[in-house]
């Protein structure tokens, strides 16, 4: 009973600092001079320097569904499925978690950390006492450069994923890239396209707001700096992983 109200407890303070975030928004944009660089780099950080190891990733999701797919639906006369598994599970399901995930690994301990540090430091008092608001100043253009880049991030894994499986789809039936293409795009739907661009935004928020609340709580002592870390990853897992449950029950009530 006790772990449930701590949980909720952490819930209600992320949804209470997410309004705040977002109020503070209209500020940063007003005065997005002052915080861009931030933004720049957060976006750098979280989607430029992560797209080695999503290409890498989403070559081989699409080859291994290719290769384990195309066999199993040529023995029931089912090849045309493989265009629908492809969207299904690199557009999707697949995609947006596993960038999540990627940036789970990277963003999530950096902000965490980073901002823990400022705030054994001292920077954050630093920011108050000479009037500058540390929600607008630290805290907005990483909430918006971790779910804007999560989103480009995803999208840039579906058409890798997607290129990827062309690849390997010529070595069991070649086919011109007009044809294979056309045919994926057949079988990709507006919703498709709706559900998987929900989930990378929902994902970045849930990502960026609790990496920089699980800094702000730090107290004094450095060594608080790395379980600030640890526990950002590990909320922004299970909050990604239950999200992405409640959506996809979501689009199959309601969409499909």
């Amino acid at each position: 009973m006790g772990d449930i109200l701590a949980n909720l407890r952490v819930l209600f303070y992320n949804l209470g600092f997410f309004a705040r975030t977002l109020k503070g928004v209209k500020a940063f944009i007003l005065n997005w001079k002052v915080s861009s660089r931030i933004l720049v780099m957060q976006i750098f950080f979280t989607f430029v320097q992560a797209m080695g190891i999503s290409t890498l990733l989403a070559l081989g999701i699409g080859a291994a569904i290719n290769v384990i797919g195309i066999p199993v639906l040529t023995q029931i006369s089912q090849q045309q499925l493989i265009y629908s598994l492809l969207i299904i599970f690199i557009t999707r399901e697949l995609g947006p978690l596993l960038t999540a995930f990627i940036v789970i690994a990277r963003s999530a301990t950096a902000v965490a950390t980073e901002i823990a540090g400022m705030v054994i430091s001292h920077e954050i008092e630093a920011y108050i006492s000479v009037g500058v608001d540390p929600i607008e100043h630290l805290a907005v253009p990483r909430f918006l450069g971790i779910t804007f880049s999560l989103t480009l991030l995803n999208i840039y894994f579906s058409v890798f994923g997607l290129a990827g499986s062309f690849v390997v789809a010529q070595i069991f039936n070649a086919m011109p890239a007009d044809i294979y293409f056309s045919n994926l795009l057949q079988n990709l739907t507006i919703q498709d396209v709706f559900i998987t661009i929900i989930k990378s935004m929902a994902f970045g928020m849930i990502i960026s707001i609790g990496a920089i609340t699980e800094g702000l709580k730090v107290e004094r002592a450095t060594t608080e700096v790395p379980v600030a870390g640890l526990r950002a990853v590990s909320n922004a897992f299970a909050g990604c992983i239950v999200v992405d449950v409640l959506l996809v029950v979501i689009y199959y009530m309601v969409l499909v």
